[in-house]
């Protein structure tokens, strides 16, 4: 999938990855990109169309979701990263509300939309998806379930046209890892990657130089192969019953 005259939807779109995001779909020739963010946003860009979008409010997602009549590729980018020790409940429950049932709750308020354009979803999930980091371990436990929903979505939604696509970031220059001493890739460089994967319809984007280490070993690995395996039962169920 191009992007040049696509109607592209970025979460979290006011710093960080998903600002990098709104510039290279423009870069890119969109013809409409939807940012959405917490706050008002203002943008020189006539094809950026600003919405808030606070992903935890159901309310206002479905009523952003009827506002955009056409959308051709969702990316589900805004997320929460906090430290913790999993001794507070509370900070489990916070990383959950965003990471994956904020994406679920998107996503599946945008579907329509994306049926009828047999368009993409695009979820910027991490590493931490499949190694935990243990001083971020509710934010690993969350992107890990995220990663699980991109997955399962991927299969479920394939037969009506729907590719999902699952981002697998190391360490991003963003206000999530400031206070990290460890090296980084810059956020306009993943945003590039990220358009990339998804022209090349990568099912895992592996968007910097940390994370690209791991791609041919995933691509061609055994978890790899049971999600193919997974996959096929629902092919299969039909014959079955």
């Amino acid at each position: 999938m191009t992007i040049e005259d696509r109607a592209v939807l970025v979460t979290g779109a006011n710093r960080g990855i998903g600002k990098a995001l709104v510039e290279e779909a423009l870069k890119r020739g969109a013809k409409r990109v939807y940012a959405g963010t917490r706050e008002p946003l203002a943008h020189a860009d006539a094809r950026v169309r600003p919405v808030l979008l606070d992903i935890t409010d159901s309310e206002q997602t479905l009523a952003v979701a009827e506002q955009v009549e056409s959308l051709d590729i969702l990316i589900n980018n805004a997320g929460v990263s906090l430290p913790d020790d999993l001794s507070d409940r509370g900070a489990l429950e916070r990383h959950l509300a965003v990471n994956l049932y904020g994406t679920y709750g998107v996503t599946q308020a945008f579907l329509p939309q994306l049926r009828e354009s047999r368009g993409a979803i695009v979820n910027v999930l991490s590493l931490a998806a499949f190694a935990s980091v243990p001083i971020l371990p509710a934010y690993s436990v969350s992107k890990a379930a995220a990663f699980s929903l991109a997955q399962s979505l991927r299969a479920l939604l394939a037969a009506q046209g729907v590719r999902v696509h699952a981002v697998m970031p190391g360490p991003v220059d963003t206000d999530m890892t400031r206070g990290l001493d460890i090296p980084k890739s810059s956020p306009d460089s993943v945003a590039r990657a990220i358009f990339d994967g998804v022209q090349n319809d990568e099912e895992e984007i592996f968007p910097d130089v940390m994370s690209a280490a791991m791609a041919d070993s995933w691509r061609s690995g055994a978890v790899k192969a049971l999600e193919r395996e997974n996959a096929a039962l629902l092919r299969a169920a039909p014959a079955a019953a």
